[in-house]
């Protein structure tokens, strides 16, 4: 008999997946900091001012996130991408025109409502969609590949910036999103296996192994876990944001600006060994999962906070901090899969994604008002406790997932 053939198009999902993560995602939010200073001082006003245009893009994200769920569910994946891959570049290319900070928020919103489907539902819902085995590595695959974006175009941004302008590197991003991944979507993406006369790629070894296909949506949020699977998620993206004040925090400690920027090199670094290495991990034992994630976090705040006098146990410290910022999107998106199964996942996992959105919005900011009043080791402390709180909470939705 003839072998089946090894190639399945599950991979090429994979592929458009990585698309969406590593160009747009890498272009407008792993890049986005580079434009704040030349932007801002262009239009004279603050950093401050310039870079609330970010709180608009979490705060429509938030709003949007359970219709966008019900939509992925209800019409087609392909086209939804695809129309929200084109808003990004479309707003990136009139973003170059702009010349007043109110037109960044109101392209903020934009950007928010297109994020929705890019950032938070795309891979999750389509892995799930395609993959019945292997499904944590695919999805640490793909979020990874916005850590590469970000490796890549970060460099690429800054060049542009010092010899075009901002507001002709805005443009050849925008013109990026659309000569490149806009089109590819449209070609290559399909929402469902069932489109293309196919089953998920290693549908024959769940339904040997017996795993359940999930509950629905109404059961799910009759659960109290759903309820702390919100809490766990929150607290997992508000320790991902005192990312932003690393830098500070190691240069406060009698560092130089070389240095800091070498431990936010090991924490990026930390962040795209650890996404693919959880979605492995998670494949394996779902439990160890959530305990490499929250787990190597905690070693890596604590080698932060007795550091100060020792820069290599900064190093190690931000290296390992990364696996869990790494597990914010990895480890949220799997355990809930864990938890609830696919069923109805892209409505389950939409409504937890809020709570991603939510902390984004509250915490990027949040920490900097508690850093004006309190020592910025005690925000440590806090970083390690709500650590603490999210590994509770995952290993307690893993032992009672079988009631459901």
């Amino acid at each position: 008999m003839p072998g089946k053939p090894k190639f399945h198009y599950g991979y090429v999902i994979v592929v458009c997946c990585c698309l969406i993560m590593g160009i747009d995602i890498g272009l407008v939010m792993s890049c986005a900091g580079v434009f704040y200073k030349p932007v801002s001082s262009d239009l004279g006003v603050s950093v401050g001012d310039f870079g609330l245009y970010m709180t608009f893009i979490y705060a429509l994200s938030f709003l949007m996130l359970s219709l966008a769920g019900k939509m992925m569910e209800k019409f087609s994946a392909r086209w939804l991408l695809t129309i929200s891959s084109g808003i990004l570049g479309l707003v990136y290319i009139s973003m170059s025109t702009f010349q007043a900070v109110w037109q960044f928020y109101a392209a903020g919103t934009l950007i928010g409502v297109a994020l929705a489907f890019l950032l938070y539902l795309s891979y999750p819902v389509l892995i799930n969609r395609w993959f019945k085995v292997r499904v944590g590595f695919f999805i640490g695959l793909c979020s990874a590949a916005s850590g590469v974006g970000g490796v890549l175009f970060n460099p690429l941004a800054g060049r542009l910036i010092a010899e075009y302008g901002w507001r002709n590197t805005y443009l050849i991003f925008g013109i990026a999103i659309l000569l490149i991944v806009t089109p590819l979507l449209a070609l290559l993406l399909r929402s469902h296996p069932q489109d293309i006369g196919l089953a998920p790629f290693g549908s024959d070894h769940q339904q040997n192994s017996g795993m359940p296909m999930g509950v629905t949506f109404q059961q799910a949020t009759k659960s109290p876990v759903f309820y702390l699977l919100l809490v766990f998620a929150f607290f997992m993206i508000s320790v991902s944001t005192l990312n932003l004040f690393l830098p500070t925090y190691i240069t406060s400690s009698g560092y130089s600006v070389q240095q800091s920027a070498l431990v936010a090199s090991l924490v990026m670094l930390g962040v795209t060994i650890g996404k693919v290495a959880l979605g492995w991990i998670n494949d394996i034992s779902p439990l160890r999962g959530v305990l490499t994630s929250t787990g190597l976090g905690i070693l890596g705040l604590v080698f932060l906070l007795t550091g100060q006098s020792n820069i290599a146990f900064m190093l190690v410290g931000a290296f390992l901090f990364g696996w869990a910022y790494a597990g914010v999107t990895v480890e949220t998106a799997l355990l809930v899969r864990s938890v609830f199964g696919s069923k109805d996942y892209a409505r389950i996992f939409s409504i937890i994604s809020i709570a991603l959105a939510a902390g984004g919005a509250v915490m990027a900011g949040g920490w900097g008002y508690l850093a004006d009043f309190i020592d910025f080791k005690f925000i440590l402390i806090a970083g390690i406790g709500c650590l603490v709180i999210s590994a509770s909470i995952g290993l307690y939705a893993l032992f009672n997932r079988k009631m459901y």
